[in-house]
């Protein structure tokens, strides 16, 4: 007999902080008991007690394809049963970069890791490595992994040096980290004219998906682009959540710009742990063992994930997959759009790619302080809801969400009628 979620996650707390092993896992934001998850297939979960929900979370972006791909299955069963872990080259790993290099526009050398952090972490010291400077410029609301340098909250004005917004970063760590808001053209420019010959680099999500679903305004980007040229810093696309997701050769394709560096994972991986950093060649050899920044790792390009990242990305890159996991994203915000304006419910919703977000306001954001503005009470309930009803969406109301190659017109129906519902609720 399967023990309850309250069972399992009093069980799980006794072993593990938290009782889980990322917070956002903890229904912390939202309230309750997190759902206990027993397997996955196509563009569903099965929990724990064998009840089964239709999937927008994609394990936070990687099942690209759908859960348990026949394909995917196949080729990671065809790698284990060679070896777990060899620690010295392959060919597949060789495989692996040279199709990441043929779809992503600014990949001349790719470096393999383990994790989107790994990845960002790396691109700062090769920025400040290759620039031989200090200082790095990310924004309010997007977020890079856990490493201390990046874990940095906006000081208390535009050219401030940033914040620790975790305990155990050192002050003296977060002050080489200036903070400004997305897409605000005007602040950094501001801080470039002010402090541009310190910034080794500047790194941003081209599209943020970490603070919920927050486009780029039309010149933002390229202004970053001009202001790094200008001052010769580098420019840091984080696309570990774009990356494949908002277009084959992701967000530096779908909005025409090339940044000097790329970090790379989830679907790179195709939901084992895997990640890249690459970029131009001359800023690539400055790491081990070409040049002196340093980066190494036990089990990078480790042969399971690479075998699961080379059957998504050849799954992934076949012709009509992209426009098809587009309409998807595209039907199921319009229905959720219309099913809140049936119900008179202050909502909105927008998609680009395969991921999407919804908000509790009555516009798109498009800054963090417009996030913040929504009504994470209201979205609370409607998680619930909809949890209730079968549908799994981020437990948070500032994260985006994920479709699949998987979801269909059943997945679609399901989901629609649970809204209706659920927006009845909030009306």
């Amino acid at each position: 007999m399967s023990q309850t979620p309250d069972h399992l996650f009093e069980r799980a707390r006794l072993s593990i902080p938290g009782g889980v092993n990322s917070p956002v896992r903890a229904f912390r934001s939202v309230g309750g008991t997190p759902v206990f998850f027993d397997s996955a297939a196509g563009a569903w979960l099965t929990d724990s007690a064998g009840r089964r929900y239709v999937d927008y979370v994609g394990s936070w972006g990687p099942m690209l394809v759908g859960h348990t791909h026949l394909e995917v299955v196949a080729a990671v069963q065809a790698a284990a049963a060679k070896a777990l872990s060899f620690g010295a080259p392959t060919e597949a790993e060789t495989e692996l970069a040279e199709l990441l290099r043929s779809l992503v526009p600014s990949l001349e050398l790719v470096r393999l890791l383990c994790s989107g952090t790994e990845a960002t972490m790396t691109a700062l010291r090769l920025a400040r490595g290759y620039t031989g400077r200090s200082l790095i410029v990310k924004f309010q609301g997007c977020y890079h992994g856990h490493s201390d340098g990046l874990l940095v909250k906006a000081g208390s004005g535009a050219l401030t040096f940033g914040n620790p917004s975790s305990a155990g970063v050192p002050a003296e760590i977060a002050a080489l980290t200036l903070v400004c808001d997305y897409n605000d053209t005007a602040q950094i420019e501001q801080l470039f004219a002010a402090r541009g010959e310190e910034i080794a680099g500047v790194i941003v999500e081209p599209v943020a998906g970490n603070m919920n679903l927050v486009l780029p305004r039309p010149g933002f980007l390229e202004a970053l682009r001009a202001l790094c040229d200008r001052h010769g810093a580098l420019l840091i696309f984080d696309e570990v959540m774009t990356g494949l997701r908002v277009a084959p050769g992701g967000a530096q394709a779908r909005y025409g710009i090339r940044p000097d560096l790329t970090t790379l994972g989830k679907v790179i991986g195709g939901g084992l742990p895997l990640a890249a950093l690459g970029g131009r060649r001359d800023i690539m050899e400055k790491l081990a063992p070409l040049g002196p920044v340093y980066q190494a790792g036990t089990l990078s390009g480790n042969p399971i994930a690479v075998a699961a990242g080379l059957a998504t990305l050849k799954l992934a890159a076949a012709p009509g997959f992209q426009a098809g996991v587009e309409a998807y994203a595209a039907q199921l915000v319009a229905g959720l759009v219309a099913e809140a304006k049936r119900a008179g419910v202050a909502f909105c919703a927008q998609s680009v790619g395969s991921m999407f977000g919804l908000y509790f306001r009555s516009t798109p954001p498009t800054s963090f302080a417009e996030v913040m503005q929504s009504d994470v009470a209201r979205f609370n309930r409607f998680f619930h809801a909809m949890l209730a009803r079968g549908i799994y969406l981020a437990p948070s109301a500032f994260e985006a969400g994920f479709v699949s190659a998987a979801h269909g017109e059943a997945e679609l129906a399901a989901t629609l009628a649970a809204a209706r519902e659920a927006f009845g609720e909030q009306a």
